[in-house]
């Protein structure tokens, strides 16, 4: 006799290109916005197993497929389903490269739309959707340590990984430098008070010092007085987001990959590491 999960998933039987490194899916619920996975070649659909779920967020690049690609050995040997969202460019305007970063940009909720894509992937496949594990890298990094504000009951573990900007674990600063505005700015709560259930990894490379890219001016989209002050480098940047993090009650692993620059091929080991040591 099959069992629920087994009774759901055949109501969607999977193709040859549903395993292993599979195409782009559109979102069923926002057609502009797709994803990515790579399911583990022995996924069988009349099995009971099931598989934990790894979120990869790209930056600014938006290399999704090469996220992906980098963790498909990873999948095989864990045996956990990888999902790379993808945001693309231009989404809202001509030049809107920030947009996912935030979490919002004018009325589009990227944080939502990347649980509608693990609710979707679900339906498919017996994945554990309720908690999963999430890094992003650049302005994946953005997204995921803002993703941990809004969404901590949803997160098993985070890898914060080289993030340009950040949102400190602060009251009294305003969004984005704190967390003062930010559920007014996302248009929902948030629930700082529980961060201190998910480990955090922070990671970065020890030669990612160039400041060019992240010294916010007047006028642009992260501006708000202070933004510049959580330090130069996105190294120094990500220090003082591990220690607020702490300072909430955070357990936080500070990784300094030696040697490498601003490059998320030189941070997969160790953010599979992590991720890892928290796979339920």
């Amino acid at each position: 006799m099959k069992s629920e999960v087994q009774a759901a998933n055949a109501a969607f039987p999977l193709g040859y290109y549903d395993k292993g490194y599979t195409p782009f899916y559109a979102l069923q619920s926002e057609p502009r916005l797709s994803y990515c996975l790579y399911v583990p070649m022995d996924y069988k659909t009349d099995d009971d197993r099931i598989y934990p779920l790894v979120v990869l967020v790209h930056g600014t690049e938006r290399g999704a497929h090469l996220y992906r690609d980098g963790f498909a050995e990873f999948a095989e040997q864990q045996k956990v389903i990888v999902l790379a969202p993808l945001f693309p460019c231009n989404l809202l305007f001509v030049g809107d490269q920030e947009n996912y970063k935030l979490l919002r940009a004018r009325d589009f909720r990227f944080d939502l739309s990347l649980l509608s894509m693990v609710d979707e992937v679900a339906a498919r496949y017996r994945v554990q959707s309720d908690k999963f594990l999430l890094h992003g890298f650049s302005g994946g990094g953005h997204f995921a340590h803002r993703f941990l504000y809004a969404h901590p009951d949803r997160l098993s573990a985070v890898s914060i990984g080289a993030p340009g900007v950040v949102t400190l674990c602060d009251q009294t600063k305003r969004y984005p430098l704190g967390l003062d505005g930010m559920a007014d700015y996302l248009g929902g709560e948030i629930k700082p008070d529980l961060i201190e259930h998910v480990p955090v990894q922070c990671v970065v490379g020890s030669k990612d010092t160039d400041t060019w890219e992240i010294t916010v001016e007047p006028g642009e989209l992260f501006w708000t007085p202070g933004i510049n002050d959580t330090g130069r480098t996105r190294i120094d940047r990500l220090r003082s987001l591990a220690t607020s993090l702490e300072t909430a009650g955070c357990s936080v692993q500070f990784d300094l990959i030696s040697g490498v620059s601003h490059d998320e091929r030189g941070l997969v080991a160790s953010v599979q590491a992590f991720l890892k040591d928290h796979l339920t």
